[in-house]
């Protein structure tokens, strides 16, 4: 990282900041270019390892992408406000944000689908105690991305 004065190393703080942001960026690899989706999260962190849980259709380019090539990129961040000023070289913006790589997988085992659907759910609601229908579930696809590198910056 560049800029190591804003370089946040404390796990707390990361999965903190983390559980702040309401978006994931994904980026997935497509012949030459990259495709990039903004998505509704849930996650998991065990001693700095985190997991990213995802859902969507069954089918679709997303799932076509991660089966040629599961390497994925990712952003999030949250806090952003702009700080004004008369020249417009010293105009900067206030904000918190984590970037990596990861793999991304099919969940194809049962309970850790709903397991990944339950930690979207509480992650945008707050809530933990939902139950989900069984063809909706059928109709879901949900994915996840393991983590490989991550790196977390502020400038507050």
């Amino acid at each position: 990282m560049r800029r190591k004065d804003r370089e946040v190393t404390d796990r707390e703080k990361i999965k903190d900041i983390v559980g702040r942001c309401s978006c994931c960026r994904l980026g997935f690899q497509d012949e030459g270019g990259v495709y990039i989706v903004p998505l509704s999260f849930g996650f998991t962190e065990k001693e700095g390892a985190y997991t990213f849980y995802f859902h969507g259709a069954n089918k679709g380019r997303k799932l076509e992408l991660m089966e040629r090539n599961p390497v994925v990129g990712f952003e999030l961040d949250t806090n952003y406000k702009l700080n004004e000023d008369e020249l417009a070289c010293e105009y900067s913006a206030r904000f918190q944000s984590v970037i990596g790589t990861g793999r991304a997988a099919l969940v194809t085992d049962e309970k850790e689908r709903q397991v990944g659907i339950g930690l979207i759910m509480e992650h945008v609601t707050g809530r933990g105690d939902w139950e989900f229908d069984e063809n909706m579930l059928r109709k879901t696809a949900v994915f996840k991305v393991e983590v490989q590198e991550l790196a977390c910056k502020e400038h507050l």
